[in-house]
């Protein structure tokens, strides 16, 4: 197996996701670019490969069993293990959010990819982090998914959002219950908080910029051995849950 450092970004054709992958390849490691769409995903890695990196693609939909298998197959045969998984694709729902007017198809596409799409892809990658000397696994999460912000009166929580925000609660649970089963293995695993980033995702709303997104996901990736599991984190620290 290769000596050098392998780790895969889910959603890394763009935003945040791409700048995970930069930021990781410029410390020497292999990056999978984990994209639905080809033409993203090649130019993705095109345009990693001419900045130096060492990237590669690798065809990954979240929302399918069979994708997500062969995408473990993939790194499997080109590194024979995976050091880092980057949960990071990931949707808001779209539209109105308020709970008396919620899109229900919405609701449900949200915890699919958000959630359901992390447990999917960690559970198909979990065979290769247990060959790693460190395996370290990152869910990107949103500190709108913190019930203690979301019931302080006053505090500056964003819009109501009965999709996107309880999906990121929904993955902080998610990310404790891996923790909690995983406490006995090598592998880390917690959840980080980009900030309020400018990507498509909120239509380049944000005040932050995809890189300055990506810097928790690149702290918690290449946390020591003894750095903390079952956490939530952004650039300032501990995020209350």
């Amino acid at each position: 197996m290769s000596e050098q450092t392998i780790a895969l970004i889910t959603g890394a054709n763009k935003g945040i996701g791409y700048e995970i992958a930069a930021g990781l390849g410029t410390l020497g490691w292999s990056v999978g670019v984990g994209a639905r769409d080809e033409r993203r995903r090649e130019a993705a890695v095109d345009k990693l490969r001419a900045a130096g990196v060492d990237a590669f693609g690798v065809p990954l939909d979240v929302t399918d069993d069979a994708s997500a298998a062969a995408a473990a197959g993939l790194v499997e045969e080109r590194a024979g293990r995976l050091d880092v998984l980057v949960n990071n694709a990931g949707v808001t729902g779209g539209g109105a959010q308020e709970p008396t007017r919620a899109d229900l198809a919405a609701v449900r596409t949200a915890v699919e990819i958000n959630v359901v799409g992390v447990i999917r892809v960690t559970n198909a990658m979990l065979p290769l982090l247990r060959r790693s000397a460190s395996p370290r696994i990152v869910n990107m999460s949103s500190t709108v998914g913190s019930l203690t912000r979301q019931s302080t009166p006053g505090a500056e929580t964003g819009p109501i959002g009965v999709a996107y925000a309880p999906s990121k609660t929904f993955l902080n649970a998610v990310t404790v219950q891996y923790a909690k089963e995983l406490a006995d293995t090598s592998i880390l695993i917690n959840a980080g908080c980009p900030g309020f980033c400018a990507t498509d995702l909120n239509g380049f709303r944000g005040v932050r910029t995809p890189e300055q997104g990506a810097a928790i996901a690149i702290r918690l990736a290449t946390l020591p051995d003894d750095g903390p599991t079952g956490g939530f984190f952004d650039d300032d620290g501990v995020v209350p849950w």
